[in-house]
């Protein structure tokens, strides 16, 4: 039987407002843009939010315990929420948290915050007491507003069913030392470390695992990940050499939110029975993902166009071609089903990449490679076939597609270049007609004799 135990977000809801339009002139009275055309969009902030990207991610029911006003902001928020979450209030007195961001296409121009500071909470609900103890782990997302600082709030985290994963706030209490994660972000570690007493100069990774060891004693908690933001996150038990996750490299995206996804994926991790380091290295991927999607902005996108479980892509693709195509580059892409990755692949991955200004990798998937190469294949997952091909210098994004050929693939990215191997020569190949339709070319380059998978496979079976 599975395992249906929640996911129970704590913490702080929050109402944002992205209000976006175009700006094409600056007001006559100041140095300052005017914003035309504006189109308000609302969205789940704050702990809100972090609920809704883990309930995207999991078929395990997700519950948000959070303290809800009465008033209109708030009703707006309840209505965000249906269907997607379980909602455990707390009743409170104060206004709803509004965060509006005035946004002209991908940049903020300014916030504007509204309603009380801190709420002035009610009784806490016995349901919220119950949920937390059937647990499979627990998200506390804290945003200054009072929630943690509650005595009773407190008292039923330290009795939670499942691991504790905490993602703090300056203005927030500190960690419950029954937590089994705690997740700040560089400043706030830097912040807290200097008031413990450690204030480690610069942001090299020594100094940052200093102040990871310097929290964990000061708050007693199991483990502190400190986010890096595009450098990825440090995991520090307090003793011994830190693990370091680097992140995937993803170019453009809207960095607000990353922070909820990195500790909603953690948190989910956890209450799947990973260990504190594969919990990490998940949230790494997510968080990168997550910005690469577009952010908090696309919040409800996976509910709409999520990937499909065989799908892998590298978040910043479609970014990186449109940052190569903007200042007149060529766009090269290769293709094929990359089981073992050997020297003639290395070659021609080379060999591709210098033929234009990137190179998009376009990989059979799982069901593909088994149609085409036979049950027995593929020997390594379409994920991991990602991973490796992402690691090479040469490889700026990797495209996993169902079909048996990469047409549909192509049609969508629409190469400058598309190249493949040497044992290909003098045949017309079957993407050439394809690449023709948008004025592309089909190429082949050099093949270094003597190495396939089939014959790596063979080889390995004498």
């Amino acid at each position: 039987m599975s395992d249906r135990r929640p996911l129970v977000v704590v913490g702080d809801a929050l109402l944002d407002v992205d209000l976006v339009g175009t700006a094409s002139r600056l007001t006559p009275d100041a140095p300052v843009p005017v914003v035309e055309d504006v189109e308000a969009r609302e969205r789940p902030g704050g702990a809100a939010l972090a609920a809704v990207i883990a309930a995207a991610a999991t078929s395990r029911p997700v519950v948000l315990v959070t303290p809800m006003a009465d008033d209109d902001d708030a009703d707006r928020l309840r209505a965000l929420l249906a269907g997607r979450v379980r909602l455990v209030e707390i009743p409170a007195t104060g206004g709803t948290a509004v965060k509006r961001r005035v946004r002209v296409g991908d940049h903020s121009v300014v916030r504007i915050d509204s309603g009380d500071p801190v709420l002035r909470l009610g009784a806490l609900p016995d349901e919220a007491r119950v949920v937390l103890r059937e647990a499979a782990a627990v998200l506390v997302a804290d945003y200054g507003r009072g929630t943690t600082a509650s005595a009773a709030v407190r008292e039923a985290l330290a009795a939670a069913g499942g691991p504790i994963v905490w993602d703090p706030h300056p203005r927030g209490a500190d960690p419950v030392p029954s937590a089994r994660l705690v997740t700040p972000n560089g400043a706030e570690a830097a912040r807290v470390a200097a008031a413990a007493g450690v204030a480690a100069d610069g942001d090299g990774l020594a100094a940052v695992g200093a102040r990871a060891e310097a929290l964990i004693r000061y708050w007693g908690v199991g483990a502190v990940s400190i986010t890096l933001g595009a450098r990825g996150a440090l995991l520090s038990y307090g003793e011994g050499a830190p693990m370091v996750v680097p992140a995937v490299p993803v170019t453009g995206g809207d960095p607000c939110g990353a922070g909820d996804s990195f500790a909603a994926a953690a948190a989910l991790h956890l209450a799947e029975g990973a260990v504190t380091g594969e919990a990490v290295a998940g949230a790494v991927a997510a968080a990168s993902a997550f910005v690469g999607r577009g952010g908090a902005a696309r919040w409800d996108a996976d509910r709409a166009d999520g990937p499909a479980p065989d799908v892998v892509a590298e978040p910043g693709v479609d970014s990186v071609i449109a940052r190569v195509r903007a200042s007149g580059g060529t766009v090269v892409a290769t293709g094929g089903c990359f089981d073992l990755i050997h020297p003639g692949h290395v070659a021609t991955l080379r060999a591709a990449r210098g033929l234009g200004d990137c190179l998009v990798v376009c990989i059979n998937s799982d069901e593909s490679v088994r149609r085409l190469k036979g049950p027995s294949r593929p020997l390594v997952t379409a994920a991991d076939r990602a991973r490796v091909l992402e690691a090479l210098e040469f490889v700026d994004a990797v495209v996993v597609f169902e079909e048996d050929t990469p047409a549909e693939v192509l049609e969508r990215l629409r190469p400058d270049v598309w190249a493949k191997g040497g044992d290909y020569a003098g045949a017309d190949l079957p993407e050439a007609a394809v690449l023709r339709r948008w004025g592309g070319q089909a190429v082949v380059l050099p093949y270094l004799d003597g190495h396939s998978t089939t014959a790596l496979v063979e080889r390995s079976r004498v």
